[in-house]
């Protein structure tokens, strides 16, 4: 087995979630195929360069297309991110750089998260992770975007954190209350210009190096550490691919 490739145990866990309704013709074999785009995420190869042992290229990225664009995908992610407690929530945000094929789409037409910031054309990934380290919600917003304006959204998502840990681009009147209205506890520092300081719990706020973690670990999968997709839509996909990734593991090694 190639080390990029999933273990019994890994497989066991997505085959359940990937679509199974019956079609005139047969698939290539799933496992085989999501290897391959596992292979892809890790090594950051373009897709013509993917090894024979995975089958033709062309059936590999098609089907990781046609289902980024099904959801397919963010839904195999969620329904292991349901599992999670999400008793703590920690959130926070990483800038990834937009490759030159990426960013080379025409002007105008849909919003596909690529924005000029002071590294040149990024991305910026949000993410929230629970009390093990575990992704539980993701977006993405043009690299020059605001943290607060994401994470609004993000706290909204959230059904049951009793504590909310972020850094001081989260601070916010609006977001601070938003939480609490959520009924959990906001352990967010006061930014150093504010004339009021809002104390924060050291021990849990030492914990946020739990979603630092998180972007360390995903960006091991060099597809996501660069972002080669064009459309918002496929680099999602492939930052819930990995983060499944991360889920199925911690899950075999548990098991």
């Amino acid at each position: 087995m190639a080390r990029f490739d999933l273990s019994d145990a890994e497989w066991a866990i997505i085959a359940p979630l990937l679509p199974n309704k019956p079609r005139g013709v047969a698939r290539t074999d799933d496992r085989r195929v999501l290897n391959g785009i596992f292979y892809i995420l890790r090594t950051g190869s373009p897709w013509r360069d993917l090894p024979e042992r995975y089958g033709p290229y062309t059936t590999v990225y098609n089907r990781f297309n046609r289902w980024a664009k099904a959801g397919v995908w963010i839904n195999v992610f969620n329904a292991l991110a349901q599992q999670s407690p999400e008793s703590m929530a920690f959130i926070d945000s990483s800038i990834i750089r937009a490759h030159q094929h990426a960013a080379g789409g025409k002007k105008g037409g849909p919003d596909h998260a690529i924005g000029l910031s002071r590294g040149g054309l990024s991305t910026k990934i949000h993410a929230v992770v629970d009390e093990a380290g575990l992704p539980i919600r993701l977006a993405l917003s043009p690299g020059q975007a605001s943290d607060k304006a994401t994470g609004a959204a993000l706290i909204a998502s959230l059904r049951q954190a009793r504590h909310v840990v972020a850094d001081r681009g989260y601070d916010a009147r609006a977001l601070i209350e938003q939480i609490e209205a959520a009924g959990a506890e906001a352990h967010i520092p006061t930014q150093r210009d504010r004339k009021v300081q809002r104390s924060v719990a050291r021990d849990i706020y030492r914990q946020r190096n739990l979603v630092e973690r998180y972007f360390n670990k995903l960006k091991h999968f060099r597809r996501c550490a660069t972002r080669f997709d064009k459309l918002a839509r496929n680099f999602l996909a492939a930052i819930a691919l990995a983060s499944t990734r991360l889920w199925t593991r911690v899950y075999e090694s548990t098991t």
